[in-house]
C-alpha cells in the first residue's frame, strides 16, 4: 500500500507545464495554485491583467488534485436555512450558483480541451434509518417542489439501481453532479492559465506581505515581487499571514483509500450507474469508482488534519468492507489525506479588504464551488462583474478562534455521538 495520493500517482505533474521565476512586479498576485486560484488567474490573464500565481509547494500537492473528484450539486448548508437567513432572492442566487458550477466545469473542460475523465452520472445520498427516510424524503420534496431541482427518493427495494450493498435503507438521487480525475483537472487548469498569459511560480512559500505606497511587496522562498492586488485562494491551507482570513476558515482533514483495480463486473455490482455517492452522516463516507475501476472511499474518523495514515487506512478499509463485503479479498493500493476549508456558516465566501481579495470555504464541495468562485472573483477583479452573491454575505468567525482550531476534538466527539444515535 502506497501512502501517496492515488490521483497524482496515476497522473503526475506534466513535464510540459511551465514554471517561471518570481521577479519584478505584477498587477495581481494569486497565492495558491489550486482550482480557485488557477480558474481566477486564467480569467484575469485573458482580460489583459498581468497575473502571477505563487504556489508554496508544487501544483497538484494540495486538496485540488487530491480530493475524490466529485463535483456535487448544492451547498454544504441546507438551502432552506440559507433562504430563510438571506431571503428568497439572495438565498436562491446562492443555491442556483452552486448548481451552475457543474455546468461551468463542463464548459471549461470543453473550451480548454482538458482531458480529465469528466462525466455526469449524477449522485446519490444513502440513508440508514427510519429517521433518515423521513428527513431525506422531506428534503427531496423541498428541493423538487420549492427550488425546482429534481431529487428522487428511492426506497430500499430500488437501492440495487445505485449501490450493491444491503447496509442502507434508502437513497436520494439526482442527475446534475459530475465526476472527474482531479489531478488531470487541476493540471489542465494550470495549463489553461499559463496559455492565457499567467505566470506560474512553484515552491514560492509566502513569508511576508508589506504594503507601501499603494503596492504590496511580497517575500517568498523564491524571492520578492511587487503586486498591485493580492488574491488569496489557499482555503484549508491558509496560514497566519492573513489572520483576518484565517480566523474565518477552519481547516479539516479528509482522507481516502482506493482498492486495487477490480474486475469490471464487480465494480459495476458495487456501484451500478457509476454515481458519486455519500452517506447521510456528519462523519460521512463518500465513494465512487475511478476511471480504472477501483473503488475509492473517503471520509474522516476525526476532524484533525494530521491523522496517522496507516490507522486511517485500516479504519476506512473496515468501513468499505462493512458496506461491501464482496470487496474483502481485495487490497488497498493507496491511502492519503488533505485539508478542506469550512466556514462557520458552511457557505463559501468572496471577500476583499484593502486590495487583498480571497475566495474559499467550500466545506468539501471544492471541485464545483472552487471553480465557480474562482470564476466569480476573477471577473470581479477584472471588472467583468459588478457583484457576486458570495461577496454579499457576511463571513463570520468566532471569538474563541484566534490561531489554532482547538475546538475540533470537541466538535468531533459531538458529531460521533449524534451519528451513533442517528441524529
Amino acid at each position: 500500500m502506497k501512502s501517496v495520493p492515488f490521483w497524482t500517482d496515476d497522473h503526475p505533474r506534466p513535464n510540459h507545464l511551465p514554471e517561471e521565476d518570481l521577479s519584478g512586479q505584477t498587477d495581481v498576485l494569486v497565492i495558491g495554485a489550486g482550482i480557485t486560484g488557477l480558474t481566477a488567474a486564467r480569467l484575469l490573464a485573458r482580460a489583459g491583467i498581468e497575473t502571477v500565481v505563487a504556489e508554496a509547494r508544487s501544483i497538484g500537492e494540495g486538496a485540488s488534485a487530491l480530493n475524490a473528484g466529485m463535483a456535487i450539486y448544492g451547498l454544504k448548508a441546507d438551502p432552506t436555512v440559507v433562504i430563510d437567513r438571506f431571503g428568497e432572492r439572495l438565498g436562491r442566487e446562492l443555491w442556483d450558483a452552486s448548481n451552475k458550477a457543474i455546468d461551468l466545469i463542463e464548459q471549461l473542460v470543453g473550451e480548454e480541451a482538458i482531458a480529465c475523465d469528466f462525466f455526469r452520472p449524477g449522485s446519490a445520498e444513502l440513508g440508514f434509518t427510519a429517521r433518515d427516510d423521513r428527513v431525506l424524503a422531506a428534503y427531496a420534496r423541498r428541493t423538487t417542489e420549492d427550488l425546482g431541482f429534481p431529487i428522487e427518493y428511492l426506497p430500499r427495494d430500488r437501492l440495487g439501481e445505485i449501490v450493491g450493498s444491503g447496509r442502507f435503507s434508502m437513497a436520494l438521487t439526482e442527475e446534475t453532479s459530475a465526476g472527474l480525475h482531479p489531478a488531470k483537472y487541476t493540471f489542465g487548469l494550470a495549463g489553461a492559465a499559463a496559455r492565457a498569459g499567467a505566470r506560474l511560480v512553484e515552491h514560492a512559500d509566502v513569508s511576508a506581505v508589506e504594503k507601501t505606497g499603494g503596492r504590496f511587496t511580497v517575500t517568498t522562498s523564491r524571492g520578492r515581487i511587487q503586486a498591485g492586488r493580492i488574491l488569496v485562494t489557499t482555503n484549508g491551507y491558509t496560514g497566519t499571514l492573513f489572520p483576518s482570513i484565517r480566523r474565518r476558515i477552519v481547516p479539516i482533514g479528509s482522507y481516502s483509500i482506493v482498492t486495487e483495480s477490480l474486475p469490471v463486473h464487480l465494480a459495476e455490482e458495487v456501484l451500478p450507474g457509476n454515481r458519486m455517492v455519500w452517506t447521510a452522516r456528519r462523519f460521512l463516507n463518500y465513494f465512487r469508482r475511478t476511471p480504472d475501476n477501483r473503488v475509492l472511499i473517503g471520509g474522516r474518523r476525526n476532524l484533525q488534519t494530521d491523522l496517522n495514515l496507516a490507522e486511517t487506512a485500516r479504519d476506512l478499509r473496515s468501513r468499505l468492507v462493512e458496506f461491501f463485503p464482496q470487496l474483502a479479498s481485495f487490497e488497498v493500493s493507496h491511502v492519503w489525506g488533505g485539508k478542506l476549508g469550512a466556514a462557520f456558516d458552511l457557505l463559501p465566501h468572496i471577500g476583499q479588504h484593502d486590495d487583498v481579495w480571497y475566495a474559499m470555504g467550500y466545506g468539501g464541495h471544492g471541485v464545483a464551488l472552487g471553480t465557480y468562485l474562482g470564476s466569480e472573483v476573477g471577473k470581479l477583479m477584472a471588472g467583468e462583474l459588478d457583484r457576486s452573491p458570495f461577496a454579499e454575505i457576511a463571513h463570520p468567525t468566532r471569538w474563541y478562534y484566534q490561531q489554532r482550531p482547538w475546538f475540533l476534538p470537541l466538535a468531533a466527539a459531538a458529531y460521533r455521538t449524534l451519528d451513533r444515535f442517528g441524529r
